[in-house]
């Protein structure tokens, strides 16, 4: 037993080193820009990799002012919220008719968006351009919304399809013998019990519109999302890199915040519908 327990920590301290090495990797570019948000470009210059040596916050005010980051973290709210209140819904909707009901054609049409999954967003770029421009949804935030749900459907669906199908059959047979309709049985069972992989799929795809650059640079060409935005702050020939971590910064503070506040949520709504599916 006692050599057991040995060889079981000889593995986590293995296992330990690598894994804090990939840590450190994906801390250090937040600490980088952090670090010199509260630089001059003076200080800058003269030492990238040290601490400000006369800290300023002058670079979060004109990064607002210079790159508009107001208008446009509005733009990003109501987009975001938008796009994942529709997945959420969608997906939810999707996955419970997957998991529960039976109809002609299912098993193919659920094969159909999975396999939407294995095509890059590039390679549908001029059809998708020509099909916003056509409905007219260019340069509107509901086009943008639209684009998002359209994108980042089949990944919802699959999630909720699996979680739901871990969840009995007999709870929907209990609710149709009880009078229930399909739409109340999803409205009042299948919805609640639901609630940890929605709160995983919701705080998933916040990350994915939130940060996403290429979708909303086609979509929002005049009025921009916080993350395109950004890039206006990069010079043509030379760029105020202390000026572009301050925006850096505040774009990536609340999503951030959101991760590191949800990160056990978003491991374990995985983990389940993974597992069960």
């Amino acid at each position: 037993m006692a050599i057991t327990v040995k060889q079981d920590r000889r593995v986590l301290w293995m296992l330990t080193i690598p894994m804090a090495v990939l840590a450190a990797s994906c801390i250090y570019p937040l600490g980088f820009a952090l670090n010199n948000a509260f630089k001059s470009s003076k200080d800058y210059i003269l030492d990238r990799f040290g601490l400000p040596s006369h800290p300023t916050i002058e670079n979060f005010f004109q990064a607002c002012v210079q790159a508009n980051l107001g208008e446009y973290y509005i733009n990003s709210i109501v987009v975001t919220v938008g796009a994942v209140a529709c997945l959420l819904i969608v997906s939810s909707l999707a996955g419970f008719t997957f998991a529960f009901l039976r109809f002609p054609y299912r098993k193919l049409v659920f094969v159909v968006i999975l396999a939407s999954l294995m095509i890059p967003v590039q390679v549908v770029l001029v059809p998708f351009y020509q099909t916003i421009i056509a409905l007219g949804l260019i340069n509107t935030r509901i086009g943008l919304i639209i684009s998002y749900t359209a994108f980042f459907l089949p990944f919802s669906v699959y999630l909720m399809t699996a979680f739901y199908s871990s969840l009995p059959r007999e709870l929907l047979e209990a609710a149709r013998m009880d009078g229930a309709s399909i739409l109340q049985a999803w409205w009042h069972v299948m919805l609640p019990l639901g609630k940890p992989a929605l709160v995983t799929l919701g705080i998933l795809n916040t990350l994915y519109c939130w940060n996403d650059v290429l979708i909303s640079l086609l979509v929002l060409q005049d009025n921009r999302t916080l993350m395109v935005g950004i890039a206006a702050l990069r010079g043509e020939y030379t760029t105020n890199v202390p000026l572009l971590c301050a925006g850096l910064v505040l774009a990536a503070a609340p999503i951030v915040i959101l991760y590191v506040v949800f990160q056990r949520r978003i491991v374990s709504g995985i983990a389940v519908g993974a597992v069960k599916g």
